[in-house]
């Protein structure tokens, strides 16, 4: 059974002071699915306010990839149900999803290696605007496409590597890349599937200034999974903690570390990253 502390998407140490957020973005009622015998997801109850950022945690094989993958549509659950601003989408492929308004990242990036990297944005707004470039196509309207491409590779700190391929591309700076793609459909909902794993320790606070960024700007709700606690900590307005399949704790950041079943389940290790960083 979920342990309360307040509801997935208010105000927590990240920005307590701040945030302010009223409207429930994307809730999950009852959700599961099982896969033979095995519940990997097992009712999970979920609220996430309008333009707030949720952390969700959790040990490996606690189920936090398969409840993107129930969000985001790759997956569809056994029971329960999925809304996005109230509609129910439960039984919408991604692509439906995502002409509502949810984007989602992958852990292995997802990008055109022998296109340039302006290339590759240019071509994800292109798909969002439903735009084909040829030869009788408004020079105009391909320009201001372009131009919308270049804003998005400045906000994720790429502006200088426009012109370079994506296979020249360091691995947190694909990252990088996937996100400017990612918001070039305009997502208003971002979930964001451990966006540091796999890079280097040196890479890690640029994909966190990008997260950090993207957060300060106020305009979209962004859901992450990650396992480092400190970035967690550092971004979040609330935690929501897997365990097995169950959402075993929700709410501000300095409730969940301080939550007995939370470092019970974790066994300090949780307890010892928030620590680190002051929390706790």
């Amino acid at each position: 059974m979920t342990e309360q502390t307040e509801t997935a998407g208010t105000s927590g140490a990240a920005s307590a002071e701040t945030a302010s957020f009223t409207e429930t973005v994307l809730a999950t009622k009852g959700l599961t699915i099982a896969f033979g015998g095995h519940k990997a997801v097992q009712d999970v109850d979920l609220e996430v306010k309008e333009k707030s950022f949720t952390s969700i945690i959790g040990p490996n094989g606690a189920g936090k990839t398969t409840l993107f993958n129930l969000l985001s549509g790759q997956l569809k659950p056994s029971f329960g149900s999925i809304y996005f601003k109230g509609q129910d989408v439960t039984r919408m492929a991604p692509y439906e999803r995502t002409r509502l308004g949810m984007g989602r990242s992958f852990q292995i990036t997802n990008v055109f290696p022998n296109l340039s990297v302006l290339e590759n944005v240019r071509l994800a707004v292109q798909s969002r605007a439903g735009v084909r470039y040829n030869f009788f196509s408004s020079l105009h309207r391909y320009r201001k496409l372009e131009e919308e491409a270049l804003g998005l590779l400045e906000l994720v700190r790429l502006g200088g590597k426009a012109g370079a391929l994506a296979v020249q591309l360091a691995h947190g700076e694909k990252r990088k890349l996937e996100i400017a793609m990612l918001l070039a459909l305009r997502a208003e909902l971002l979930l964001l599937d451990e966006p540091t794993a796999g890079i280097s320790v040196e890479e890690v606070p640029q994909i966190l200034e990008v997260i950090r960024a993207l957060k300060q700007e106020g305009s979209r709700t962004i859901i992450l999974i990650e396992h480092k606690m400190e970035m967690v900590l550092d971004l979040s307005d609330s935690i929501a903690v897997l365990f097995n399949g169950s959402l075993l704790a929700s709410g501000p950041p300095a409730d969940i570390m301080n939550n007995e079943t939370v470092q019970a389940a974790y066994l300090g290790g949780l307890y010892d990253d928030a620590a680190a960083v002051g929390i706790g």
